[in-house]
Formats: structure tokens, sequence, C-alpha cells
């Protein structure tokens, strides 16, 4: 599959904070069908996290992240057809994961408490 230079991270770009970064982020994730892709398996992560803690089956946890990364990196390379940034940054990226879950979850309250 061949991606665009202008949707892969930039090699020599460096963010000296997530505020810096988050903008970029969001410019990977355009494809409404990769968003919702990383809100399904961020879901997940957290459904896997409750679930383990009231279990007690702690081996649950190694499942976090082919379920977080996995839906995720469909959508990246199925949908909006770029490399995940993780691969460049991987902290700055399973932060604005979870930056993005939560903008998402927000703005889906806010318009079911508009109508």
């Amino acid at each position: 599959m061949k991606m665009s230079k202008s949707s892969q991270p930039s090699k020599n770009r460096e963010y000296a904070t997530f505020k810096a970064f988050y903008p970029f982020y969001l410019s990977q994730h355009q494809n409404t069908t990769c968003r919702v892709l990383h809100y399904i398996g961020s879901f997940l992560v957290l459904v896997i996290l409750i679930e383990t803690l009231f279990s007690q089956n702690w081996i649950q946890l190694a499942l976090l992240p082919l379920v977080g990364y996995g839906f995720a990196w469909v959508g990246h390379f199925v949908f909006e057809k770029n490399r995940p940034a993780t691969f460049q940054y991987p902290l700055y990226s399973l932060l604005g994961d979870w930056v993005m879950f939560t903008q998402g979850i927000a703005k889906f309250f806010q318009r079911k408490s508009n109508t």
C-alpha cells in the first residue's frame, strides 16, 4: 500500500509539547471510519480493564495492546491510508488517542443534550 508523503509523519519533525503535536495527530485522523475504529478500540480497552479489575484475571491485560492498537491500525491502513503516528511518536500518540476519545464522547453527549 503506497501512502502519500503528506499523510506520513515527518521523520524530521520533533514536537516539544503534546499541545504542538495534537493538531498533527488530528490531521492523521480525518476519516470518520478511522476515528470510529479508534473509539471502539479505546472503549474496549476500558471494558477489559474494568472486567480485569473485577475478575482479577490479570492475564487479560495482555489483550490491551492487541485490542487498542488493532482497531486503530485497521483504521489507518485500510480507511485513512496512512501510517499510524504511533510508530514515530508513541507516547504522544497514546495520549492523543485518549484525548480524541474523550472529546468524541463529549461531542456525542453534547449533541444528545441539544436534541
